[in-house]
Order: C-alpha cells, then sequence, then structure tokens
C-alpha cells in the first residue's frame, strides 16, 4: 500500500465497504460522542468520517489530534446507519473505522478559524493565506477559476487561435497606468519595465505572420487600488488576430465568451446575441459605459417639458446654459413619498442639492401628480412627462439638470440606486453587451490639452483624414469594451497599422515624431514592412470569475492577492533590500520628500 494514501477523501462510496483503505488529510474537526470519536479528515478532494472506538488501537492516538493537524489513518470502509447519512457529503453513506493513525505534523492554535465561513478581518486572512486557502469556499473558488481558465483556452483552440507566450521583461510603454521598473545590473542606469499588457507584443505576431494569437497574459500596472481590480498584477485572456474589421472580432468572440459563460452559470440564462450599444447612447441611457443591462431603467432627455416652465430653477438652467439639458430617470414603482425622499436624501449624501422628482398616485380614482415639480410645472407638463417615460401611478420619475457632461456620471449612480433600492435588477442572468463608438480623443484639464481617450494604438474612424480634418474631440475609434452586469469585462479595438496615421495621431497629444520612433521603435519599424490591418481584445480573467462564482471581491478568486495597500501581507512585500544589492544595480534609496 502507497505510504500516505489508497485513497482520497472524496473517493469512498457504499461499494467499498469491507475495503482496508489508508488516507491522509487535515483534521477538519474532531467531535466526542461519549467515548466514541468522530474525526471528519479533509483533502483537496473532499471530506471523510473516521470513527475510532476505545476498543481501536487507534484510540489513543485518536484522543490527542486536534484540528489542522495532519494525519495518517488506516482502516476499514463500514456503511453508515440509515439515520446516519450524511445526503451532503459525497462519502455520506460510509465511515472508515481506524485501526492506525499516524501523526504527520502537528499545526499550532490557529490565528483565524478553517471550519465554516467566518467574517474575519482582511490583514489576518491575507497573513495567513495558506490557511483561509483551506476554507470551502475559497479553495473552490479557486479551483473554480482554474476550470473557467481551461474552458478559455478551449473555446479560443476551437476558433483557431494559437497560444503564444510574451516576454515579460520589456520596454516601458505608457498604456495609461505606471509602469512596474524593474532596474538593469548589466546596463547601470538602465530599467525594464514589466508589461500593463503584451500591446504591442501582439501587434508584433500579427507584423510577423502569425494570423491567431491568444494567452492567458500576466498584466502588470503601478496604480493605485481599485473595488474592480487588484493592485499590481492581474490576468487577460489576451488575442489578437490579421486581416479583420471590427465586426469580424466581435462575431469571433462573441460566441467564445457566451460559451464559457454558459458552462459556468449554473443554469442562469446568458445573453445569446448582444447588443451593440454606442458609447454616445450608453451614456444618454444609462449614465455609464459599463452599464448593467439587468436594471430596465433608461434616462431620457425631457428639457423641453421644462423649458420656460413655472419650475424656476430649471428654466433657468435652460435659459442659461445652451449646453443645459434635463434628464429622467424614471423609477417604476417608486412612487411613494418616503421612496423618493430617500433617494433625494442619498443625492444629498453624494454631495448634490437633491433630486427633483415627480411621483403618480391614485386618488378619488383619478391619476394624480404629487411633488413639488408637479406643482410647479402644471397639470399638462407633468401629463407630458409621465407619457413619455411610460410610467403610471404607483411609479416615480427623478431628474437631474445642467451640463451632461458634468452629471452624467451622478445620474448614472442615480440610475443603479434606483434600480437596486426598487428591487428592479434581475441578479439571476448574465446579461452582456458590446458598446462600441468610444470618442478617440478626451480633454485633459490638468494639462489643457487633448489626449488619447483610451488605448493610443487603436485606428481612428475616418483614418488618417479625420485626423487632419475633424475636430478632434469627435473623432471615433475602432474600440470597443464588452460588459456583464455592469463591469467592463474586455476591451479591444482595431489596431492603426498605418506609420503616418499612428504619427499623426500622437503628434496630436504632443509626442513628435522622434519621439513615437524612440518609444514605440520595433513597432514603429515593423509597420514600414507590410503590416496586415488587424485587431484583437483582452478580457478581464480575474473579472470574468468573479462573476461566473459569484464573489464580491476580487480577492475570493485569487490565489495569494495584495492588500488594498498594494502590500503582501503573507511575504511582506515590498521589502527593502540591502547596499550589496543596490550597488550591484548601481541605485540608491533617496528619502521621500515629507507630505505637506
Amino acid at each position: 500500500m502507497h505510504r500516505y494514501r489508497s485513497h482520497t477523501c472524496a473517493a469512498l462510496r457504499k461499494s467499498d465497504v469491507g475495503t482496508s483503505v489508508r488516507l491522509s488529510g487535515w483534521v477538519h474537526r474532531v467531535r466526542d460522542h461519549g467515548g466514541l470519536l468522530f474525526i471528519d479528515l479533509r483533502d483537496h478532494y473532499g471530506l471523510t468520517q473516521i470513527v475510532a472506538d476505545p476498543d481501536s488501537p487507534a484510540f489513543k492516538v485518536a484522543e490527542t489530534v486536534r484540528g489542522e493537524w495532519v494525519i495518517r489513518v488506516d482502516g476499514e470502509v463500514k456503511a453508515r446507519f440509515a439515520d446516519a447519512v450524511n445526503a451532503n457529503l459525497d462519502t455520506g453513506e460510509i465511515e472508515i473505522f481506524a485501526k492506525e493513525i499516524e501523526v504527520l505534523s502537528t499545526a499550532k492554535e490557529l490565528p483565524l478559524p478553517v471550519f465554516g465561513e467566518p467574517d474575519y478581518p482582511e490583514d489576518i486572512r491575507l497573513k495567513y493565506r495558506f490557511l483561509d486557502l483551506r476554507r470551502d469556499t475559497l479553495h473552490k473558488n479557486i479551483m473554480q477559476r482554474t476550470k473557467i481558465i481551461r474552458e478559455m483556452r478551449r473555446q479560443m483552440e476551437d476558433a483557431g487561435f494559437t497560444e503564444f507566450s510574451t516576454p515579460i521583461l520589456t520596454a516601458s510603454s505608457p498604456e495609461g497606468a505606471r509602469d512596474f521598473l524593474v532596474p538593469s545590473r548589466i546596463h547601470p542606469g538602465k530599467f525594464y519595465a514589466l508589461p500593463q499588457a503584451p500591446q504591442q507584443y501582439k501587434q508584433l505576431i500579427m507584423m510577423s505572420g502569425f494570423d491567431r494569437y491568444f494567452q492567458i497574459a500576466p498584466c502588470f500596472r503601478d496604480e493605485d487600488p481599485r473595488a474592480d481590480r487588484l493592485p499590481g498584477e492581474f490576468y487577460q485572456l489576451d488575442l489578437e488576430m490579421s486581416f479583420v474589421e471590427q465586426d469580424d472580432v466581435l462575431a469571433t468572440m462573441e460566441p467564445v465568451m457566451r460559451g464559457v459563460f454558459e458552462t459556468f452559470a449554473e443554469g442562469k440564462p446568458v445573453t445569446q446575441k448582444f447588443r451593440r450599444i454606442a458609447y454616445d447612447e450608453a451614456m444618454r441611457k444609462y449614465g455609464s459605459d459599463k452599464p448593467d443591462l439587468r436594471n430596465p431603467i433608461e434616462m431620457q432627455d425631457v428639457s423641453e417639458h421644462f423649458r420656460g416652465s413655472g419650475f424656476k430653477v430649471f428654466a433657468g438652467i435652460l435659459a442659461n446654459d445652451p449646453k443645459a439639458q434635463i434628464w429622467a430617470i424614471p423609477a417604476k414603482t417608486g412612487g411613494s413619498r418616503a421612496f423618493c425622499d430617500r433617494m433625494n436624501a442619498w443625492a444629498q449624501g453624494e454631495g448634490q442639492p437633491g433630486l427633483g422628482y415627480i411621483f403618480w398616485r391614485t386618488e378619488n380614482d383619478k391619476l394624480d401628480a404629487a411633488g413639488p415639480l408637479a406643482k410647479n410645472i402644471g397639470e399638462e407638463r407633468t401629463e407630458a412627462i409621465r407619457t413619455q417615460m411610460g410610467l403610471d401611478a404607483g411609479d416615480a420619475c427623478f431628474f437631474v439638470a445642467g451640463d451632461p457632461a458634468k452629471f452624467v456620471s451622478f445620474a448614472g449612480a442615480a440610475r443603479t440606486r434606483a434600480g437596486e433600492e426598487l428591487n428592479l435588477v434581475d441578479r439571476e442572468r448574465f446579461e452582456l453587451c458590446w458598446i462600441v463608438d468610444f470618442p478617440f480623443f478626451e480633454w485633459d484639464e490638468d494639462n489643457k490639452k487633448i489626449d488619447f481617450a483610451h488605448n493610443p494604438f487603436s485606428m481612428p474612424q475616418g483614418g488618417i483624414e479625420a485626423l487632419n480634418g475633424a475636430e478632434p474631440l469627435g473623432i471615433k475609434a475602432f474600440q470597443y469594451d464588452m460588459v456583464c452586469n455592469g463591469f467592463e469585462i474586455a476591451s479591444g479595438g482595431i489596431r492603426n497599422h498605418l506609420p503616418d496615421t499612428m504619427v499623426k495621431a500622437f503628434e496630436m497629444v504632443g509626442l513628435s515624431r522622434e519621439t513615437v520612433e524612440e518609444r514605440f521603435g520595433g513597432l514603429y519599424r515593423a509597420f514600414q514592412y507590410g503590416a496586415p490591418p488587424h485587431g484583437g481584445m483582452a478580457a478581464g480573467v480575474d473579472r470574468v470569475v468573479m462573476l461566473l462564482v459569484g464573489a464580491k471581491n476580487l480577492r475570493e478568486i485569487t490565489m495569494f492577492p495584495m492588500n488594498q495597500q498594494a502590500y503582501d501581507l503573507l511575504m511582506a512585500a515590498p521589502s527593502e533590500v540591502g547596499p550589496t544589492q543596490l550597488n550591484e544595480l548601481s541605485l540608491r534609496v533617496v528619502a521621500p520628500k515629507p507630505k505637506g
């Protein structure tokens, strides 16, 4: 028999009754039932109940074992009595009567519980992550992550893609975040950078004549932590295709991602045909470029109903600012003063003066509009708003006013808040869509200049003619995002493969031809020697896994994450290094200036 086990802790069934077996694992818990000891033994695969009675030679050792000790058990498989069968356990029809127990290693008193799913301080969980990972839910999440990645690979291979690896040590490149820099010992004073994404390399793969590339790529960005992205590093399903237009990429990747979701949706509906929503429309209807389409609320412009009305605040805003609009946020079933007051209080908590509202109710068998706005604008305008928004008795409508560019994010947050408060969001489905036609440039208020809105390597719609003649902030890009349930899960674009167009685009944000050649020398040089039209995208592995397992936090689907301060509590990184290492790298540490 094997030194440690003949079976795993999930393998034995009623058909094994009478068999002599050997198991090894962790002591999940110990229960004393009147002198009869029950030990739940756990390994990676599952749980098996061990029984030690006072007549067994294993009993003396069984009395000493404690939670999370690692033991080996030799024993005989026996059937449980009918009233003792555990239907929730794969091995619930059997138990092992122990004949011999060997302690393979002991465990100190635990700094956090492993049994159950307690809510425990995150700093302790991350410092003792090897214990945290023993918890059932987290363990299953990590295993599900590997299965999802395997399915991604299978789907990509079935779609004709080939997996290639790209370098980890590369050159610094502006991808929208700060690089992690790696000093070179061989080249003093010079630095490699960890890739923010394999962007240039995957384009160079297309230049090299490979048609469809993908990889599960590690990406590194030295940016402040965000709720939907881990600090430091993350993984993405990265891909690129040659001789394609935007529709080709979307048509190829839609079934791939739909297939991944359907495989792990556990019966929840998954969108079959993804809507394609222009960026401007998404911002206009949902106040976000990553809308949660499970929320049925769609905002509309109702400016004309307030222009010249008796509600002087809105009428004045419209009269004095040519950019001003009034947007309506319909709230089905929200037609009570209590709910409207809660929404108004929430808006004030967000730093806003409040939310104007109208709600409708039935009084004396007649539809009645209530609220301060209804009184000010009159019955005819109020009825016109109700008709436009498709509302009825028991419904409400909220209003935001001003320059949409300034209030759009707040309006989107109000839409989300209303949908969640009124339980309008269908949480038992995966709703996916494409957001297309992103702006190519945006205005950088801090530096008073235009800058790339997203990926600087995207092709502008209209090509170099648009760059030469159109108003820059009106130019759209062949760029697209995939969105699921309010999360951006993928982003991509058709690439700018023409050197003159590339140079012109960078010149418009203040970078000269010489700078482009210096910073993007490999890519720019490759464009001189026959560049195929190409495009691709990257899907965030971590976000996809988080959605599919129903986790609330990315740290619940990552094996060894950092905390929110980008610190690895388990390995104590980042850490100081000694003078010898610094000297080898021709570096010295300069103390940071005091803040303030």
